[in-house]
């Protein structure tokens, strides 16, 4: 047993219980790995506990925390709240201030407060290091100045206004001793971090304004990086004089020059000796794990904080694809599911709301200080977005977003109370104004900005609506390198020329993997697009060789974005709104061999068909490539390109907006001679049950009307059904005579023509017809295209 006098001491970096003297009764060997819960009961001599070995109590302690966390998350996030708060709320739940110390989870001893914080300990510096990892720092020098004014100027002049604050309530201080630089620069501080995950959680991250907010944070937060490192050194001056603080400066400055000047390019040659599409080797994988977790103890034998150490190391590796890509694939999951959800919460145990109650003169003024500088940060970058000519309501939300706190505030001032460098109180009021402001900021952000505002447009953008003789303006999407030829089969069928000319917009989609910032990448012509992040040269050189084909009559721009997958759905729209599109052509998620077998399936690519379909600002497309012959024995046979110079082109029809949209694409297409268009008007024998109304109708005789007077080359087939199974059996019997069928998506539209085919539809996206065209029962080699015109309440 060894005794120790302490007022006030932390283990593990948790508080432990307020006493004059500490026992502390070390067991050898320690208990970690229990013999079993029914070894234990057989025991004759039952004394010990289960609780008592440090392994199942800190499994014990881990469930608890993440039960009670999401118990309190599923309430919460009802009133939009994230789940940082959520955990916040369950530490200080578990903590003293609603279980005394006899009873507190996490004081059953001094061995469970160690394990616990250490293994949340860890899983923060795993976060910073892989946030890190994600960040991109050369975007700095790319940022525009509204960025690069919002970020600086939102750490630097909130962090003189606090020195003021400070040295006004305590005019004989020193601003450079006792932290108080340190302690300013944290209050005024931009987190990367913390602002990214904000604008994940909402889906703005690749909106205008979350591009913004995240070139304004990666700015603020290397300013704040080296605003904190400065300080250390000004302490280190104060503290062990000049010659002190010069050798601290020297070693630390040393050691990120080594680690991102020889440590950085040897990366950067690995990845370079990494096959294009190839997986990074196993070898070069742990030897940056062991060089970062070797980082942070070798920080602190600087004097450095050992979190600059992880940061540093993170920045020296590069981003993306393969090495940043695999690093967080593999950290990511058990870092932000297990290990930082953790620390979250050992966070919160450390706040006791007794604290609060006799606060010392000290801790008021810095409250005080932090409170300034949290308005300041706020009104500066109200400021600064207004005078950018940015709408009141985009103000707002970009100032909210960064004056956001989160887990590495909430970070840095438990280490800094673990520290003794603030007080018990300072903790308190510091981990009030964090929940505040996480609590607050998703909310209103969400009510002020909604980026499907722009969306709503009063001119059409729709094929109907367009002039004949002006180009069509359409967008394509690439996902995989399959999409390039059946996109070009298409345009090839549509027979672009100098009278009916298309203006092409390529928009090759790159998920997000191992980068915190998405990318928007415009390929000019007149610039050398090979780099050392190509994503799209095969996507540039096929469709430059397509426009060269077409001289004059298709103009080609090739455009890259790298976003999350469930928020490339901003880029398209976003693109669509710029380009004034007219027609926007999306892949079918699902592609077949010609056997019928599917080749490939992405359920990503079908939530993302989904979200345009309710968002776009213009008319959409889906292609489905139809390529079944089971005759063939050749089963992996690829999907031929068209090379015919006439082409049959089949529109099926049975009104309504989408299929009125559908016959003005193929009135376009028709203009062409090598084009043949036949109308399959199927109507139905009675008219019960069809939901069209009069002024429908008439919108449909006359578009008809219009395709017979202007069309030269037409075939109009009608043909009466009475239910959906005619329809089908009809259908079946022609589709092999075209190339190309055009059928409108009639989402949601009940007609005598399709009933009893809704019950078997698989793809709600394609329609009812589409649904059926596509099925295995359907035997061609065809394009399949549903059209949807561009929604109501989107216009």
């Amino acid at each position: 047993m060894a005794v120790r006098n302490s007022s006030n001491r932390f283990i593990g970096g948790l508080p432990l219980p307020k006493r004059s003297v500490e026992r502390i009764c070390l067991a050898f060997p320690p208990k970690v790995s229990s013999p079993g819960l029914p070894a234990l009961l057989l025991e004759k001599d039952r004394h010990e506990k289960l609780l008592d070995y440090s392994g199942p109590r800190l499994q014990f302690q881990m469930v608890v925390i993440f039960v009670l966390t999401q118990m309190i998350h599923s309430l919460l996030k009802i009133f939009g709240l994230p789940v940082f708060v959520s955990q916040m709320v369950a530490g200080i739940i578990l903590g003293p201030t609603v279980f005394s110390d006899h009873y507190s989870l996490i004081n059953i001893s001094e061995d469970s407060v160690a394990a616990l914080g250490a293994v949340g300990g860890i899983g923060f510096v795993y976060f910073l290091f892989l946030s890190a990892v994600k960040m991109d720092v050369s975007l700095i020098f790319k940022s525009g100045k509204k960025a690069v004014y919002i970020g600086v100027l939102t750490v630097v002049v909130p962090m003189i206004f606090c020195l003021i604050t400070i040295k006004i309530c305590h005019p004989a201080i020193n601003l450079f001793a006792n932290k108080i630089f340190f302690l300013s620069t944290s209050y005024a501080g931009t987190s990367f971090q913390v602002i990214h995950c904000l604008l994940s959680e909402l889906k703005i991250l690749n909106s205008e304004l979350g591009r913004l907010g995240l070139s304004s944070a990666l700015i603020g937060d290397m300013v704040t990086l080296l605003l904190l490192i400065f300080g250390t050194w000004l302490t280190s001056g104060v503290q062990l004089g000049p010659i002190g603080a010069l050798v601290d400066m020297i070693t630390s400055s040393s050691f990120m020059f080594m680690v991102l000047f020889v440590l950085r390019p040897v990366l950067k040659w690995v990845v370079n000796k990494t096959p294009e599409a190839g997986q990074i080797k196993d070898i070069y994988f742990y030897l940056v794990v062991v060089a970062f977790m070797l980082s942070p103890r070798v920080a602190y034998f600087l004097h450095l904080n050992p979190k600059y150490g992880a940061i540093v190391c993170g920045l020296a590796v590069p981003d993306g694809p393969p090495l940043g890509s695999v690093l967080v694939e593999k950290l990511d999951p058990i870092t932000s599911g297990l290990l930082l959800p953790i620390y979250a919460t050992t966070c919160g145990m450390r706040f006791n709301v007794t604290d609060l109650k006799k606060p010392d003169h000290y801790a008021n003024d810095q409250a005080i200080a932090a409170t300034v500088a949290l308005i300041i940060k706020f009104c500066v970058s109200l400021v600064l977005a207004m005078s950018c000519k940015m709408q009141i309501r985009d103000s707002l939300a970009l100032a909210l977003i960064m004056i956001s706190k989160g887990i590495v505030e909430i970070g840095s001032y438990s280490v800094m109370y673990d520290r003794q460098i603030i007080s018990a109180a300072l903790y308190g009021y510091l981990t009030v104004m964090i929940i505040l402001v996480a609590s607050i900021v998703p909310v209103l952000v969400k009510w002020l900005y909604d980026p499907s505002r722009k969306y709503l447009c009063s001119q059409k953008r729709t094929i109907l609506n367009s002039k004949h003789n002006q180009e069509l303006q359409m967008l394509g999407c690439i996902h995989v390198s399959g999409h390039v030829n059946s996109i070009i089969n298409l345009l090839n069928t549509f027979c672009p020329t100098k009278q009916s000319p298309i203006a092409l917009d390529v928009l090759h989609l790159v998920k997000l993997s191992g980068q915190a910032t998405p990318l928007f990448i415009a390929h000019h012509k007149h610039i050398k697009t090979i780099s050392e992040k190509s994503y799209s040269e095969n996507v540039i050189v096929t469709f430059n060789q397509f426009q060269r084909n077409h001289w004059e009559a298709v103009s080609v721009n090739v455009f890259t974005a790298v976003s999350p997958p469930n928020l490339m759905y901003e880029d398209i729209c976003n693109l669509a709104m710029d380009r004034l599109t007219s027609f926007i052509i999306l892949p079918f998620h699902r592609r077949w061999y010609i056997d019928g077998s599917i080749e490939s399936e992405d359920q990503t690519i079908r939530s993302l068909n989904f979200s345009i379909l309710e968002r776009a600002p213009c008319s959409v497309g889906i292609l489905v490539e139809v390529r079944r012959n089971p005759k063939i024995t050749n089963f992996r046979e690829t999907s031929p390109v068209h090379h015919s110079s006439h082409y049959n082109v089949a529109v099926i029809f049975m009104g309504g907006p989408d299929d009125r949209e559908a016959l003005a694409l193929a009135k376009r297409i028709s203009q062409n001679q090598s084009v043949t268009l036949t109308v399959i008007h199927i109507k139905a024998k009675t008219s019960l049950g069809s939901i069209l109304s009069d002024n429908g109708r008439m919108l449909d005789d006359e578009m008809l009307r219009d395709i017979k007077r202007s069309v030269k080359h037409l075939n109009y087939i009608q043909e009466q059904v009475k239910d959906g199974p005619e329809t089908s059996t009809f259908l079946r019997s022609i589709v092999e005579d075209y190339q190309l069928i055009i059928v409108g998506r009639r989402y949601r539209r009940k007609d005598p023509q399709t009933l009893g085919l809704e019950e078997w539809a698989e793809f709600q996206e394609i329609g009812i017809i589409g649904d059926l065209l596509s099925s295995l029962d359907f035997v061609g080699n065809y394009s399949l295209l549903i059209v949807q015109q561009q929604l109501q309440q989107a216009a």
